[in-house]
């Protein structure tokens, strides 16, 4: 019994190796992105400078937004291409040069944890003239490696105006990270076989219990009376009945 129960805790140890899988970024391939009215914005690139850090400020007069448009739920599945939309609105005397857009994950209680740096969109010959506003999708994918679960999407876009670099945020929130469909994913196959091992100690238990129960529950052992014999319980139930006194008269009379 001690070998089994052995096993199925290796069994658990293996399964729990397939949850510490390294992550690996996922990027998709270049596009072409359009602005409002229809004029190319540019090559959407993956070569792109890191202009993250936080070392921008957002400039005076710039509005930001952004919109899932397909996924409203914000549910993100990991491997799997998504999109988004950031609308930016300039309120300035300046024109607005975008330069790129990028986005990173987070643990959502501490962003301190980095997840994964998601791929930076850049583009070339985008601009927003005051008083004008536009669109601009971003395509990202997150590791398909990276467990299910909730996550924080911290989206900046970054631009230029008078040739001063700014960046905004355009999103931070909260995304809902699901695996692949499949027969059978890493966590179900870890939970199925945790729930193996449970059954099985389970079941060693019981039949243990049932062994010690056995052992304890031995017949009583048979007493003669007189010429015949009788249970040791039987004589408790009989006791004080005619029986018993029709017994003890005739072992009288055999003495």
């Amino acid at each position: 019994m001690k070998f089994r129960v052995f096993v199925i805790l290796a069994l658990l140890i293996f399964s729990s190796l397939f949850l510490q899988v390294a992550r690996s970024k996922s990027e998709p391939d270049p596009d072409v992105v359009e602005n409002d009215e229809g004029g190319d914005l540019g090559i959407v690139g993956e070569d792109v400078q890191d202009f993250g850090g936080g070392s921008f400020s957002p400039a005076l007069g710039v509005e930001t937004i952004c919109v899932f448009p397909k996924n409203p739920s914000k549910l993100v599945v990991a491997g799997e291409e998504g999109e988004l939309l950031v609308g930016i609105k300039n309120e300035g005397e300046s024109s607005i040069n975008v330069i790129a857009i990028q986005a990173t994950v987070h643990l959502p209680f501490d962003h301190q944890y980095l997840v994964q740096n998601l791929s930076a969109q850049a583009f070339n010959n985008a601009s927003v003239p005051p008083a004008a506003q536009a669109t601009f999708p971003y395509i990202f994918a997150v590791s398909k490696f990276l467990q299910s679960g909730a996550f924080d999407l911290v989206g900046t876009i970054v631009y230029e105006i008078d040739q001063n670099p700014y960046q905004s945020t355009f999103y931070n929130g909260t995304i809902e990270v699901t695996e692949a469909g499949g027969l059978l994913s890493v966590e179900s196959v870890f939970l199925l076989c945790l729930g193996t091992a449970l059954l099985g100690l389970l079941g060693f238990w019981i039949r243990g219990q049932i062994k010690n129960f056995s052992k304890k529950t031995k017949r009583a052992p048979k007493v003669e009376v007189g010429s015949g014999t009788t249970d040791a319980s039987m004589d408790e139930w009989l006791e004080g009945t005619a029986y018993t006194q029709s017994q003890s008269s005739k072992s009288k009379k055999k003495k």
